[in-house]
């Protein structure tokens, strides 16, 4: 009787043990728009640093921004990734964020791939960056003819051109930077031009923009970057083969630049754990984790001194970024979603 005694408060014992080190083991709440597989490992990297487990929920941009909302101060929420300017713009005025302080994101982060609101407290930073291109079938195109995003309106181009819905947060950022280098005025037009020269109803996302104008449906299409570099480096013959017969254009580069777009994030408002959530905003900002984003997601650094070691980026060769600040892209966004939806670009 007593041995059964024994055993059974033992057995407590161990319970008590192992649930006091469950409610001591540190834990990150991230919601994250990124869907790329690849970024797990960036996941457990940190976590093998800090002991910090990454508790992940993924969906769209717009979808967790609606949950931090319905959310609000009961939000778990640490971290916030989102990827692309116009959705993080759309957080930081929302206040949704918080701001941060720290010497580590300031020196490494430069100024034009971060946002920040004074009035609403909010700031995030920028810690992937893509380039938006032009690609052209190369039997059917001259390159001539697409050598900057405002060439895509050209009479000669009626029925080539291909994208996918203006309404695209990718979409959506680049006419938002065309109206501010432009003017709203000459961005309608242009918006309008190019709606005119559809080959048909935009549909699909980049890769499929890509494939379509390797097949001949299109001529000239637009594309972020990491797509066309994630098709060069398949292993899969169709894709290689696609590759072959398209050409690609950094645009504007006579003029203010290549438009480029960021992934970023930002401590949440109501994070419960702020000081990890600052550490793990500072590990992405690490010569590591800025490695990972080149290497296996073919993105570019956002961190001057971190050097690209990606056969496809370097295949595509050097380009003039547009230095316009990625936050004034998204601000721009209330321009573009009007003229997409006077000129029909849906």
């Amino acid at each position: 009787m007593n041995r059964i005694r024994l055993s059974a408060l033992t057995a407590c014992a161990l319970l008590a043990v192992a649930a006091s080190a469950s409610a001591q083991e540190k834990v990150l709440n991230l919601y994250s728009a990124r869907h790329y597989a690849s970024d797990q490992q960036l996941y457990d990297a940190f976590t093998k640093q800090t002991g910090v487990r990454i508790q992940r929920i993924e969906a769209g941009d717009e979808a967790l921004l609606e949950r931090l909302r319905n959310e609000g101060a009961n939000s778990p929420a640490d971290v916030v990734l989102l990827a692309d300017a116009a959705r993080l713009w759309k957080a930081q005025v929302e206040g949704l964020f918080q701001p941060v302080k720290s010497t580590t994101l300031e020196k490494r982060i430069p100024e034009n791939l971060r946002g920040r609101d004074e009035g609403a407290g909010s700031e995030w930073f920028g810690f992937s960056m893509r380039a938006r291109m032009i690609v052209y079938n190369k039997e059917n195109v001259n390159p001539a003819l697409v050598q900057n995003y405002e060439d895509l309106a050209r009479p000669e181009l009626k029925g080539k051109v291909c994208t996918r819905s203006g309404a695209h947060p990718y979409m959506l950022s680049l006419i938002g930077a065309v109206s501010e280098h432009d003017g709203k005025q000459k961005a309608e037009e242009w918006a309008a031009g190019v709606v005119a020269n559809f080959a048909r109803k935009p549909r699909g996302g980049d890769t499929d923009q890509i494939r379509a104008v390797a097949s001949g449906e299109c001529g000239v299409a637009l594309t972020n970057s990491y797509y066309l570099a994630r098709l060069m480096r398949s292993d899969k013959p169709e894709d290689r083969a696609a590759v072959t017969k398209i050409g690609a254009v950094w645009p504007n580069q006579a003029g203010y630049g290549t438009h480029v777009n960021v992934s970023g994030a930002g401590v949440a408002k109501h994070a419960p754990h702020r000081a990890d959530a600052v550490r793990f905003l500072e590990y992405l900002a690490s010569d590591e984790a800025q490695r990972h984003f080149v290497d296996a997601n073919n993105e570019w650094a956002v961190v001057p001194s971190v050097k690209e070691s990606n056969p496809a980026l370097e295949a595509l060769g050097e380009f003039k970024a547009d230095p316009l600040p990625v936050a004034s892209i998204g601000r721009a966004q209330v321009t573009a979603t009007r003229i997409i939806d006077r000129v029909g670009w849906r």
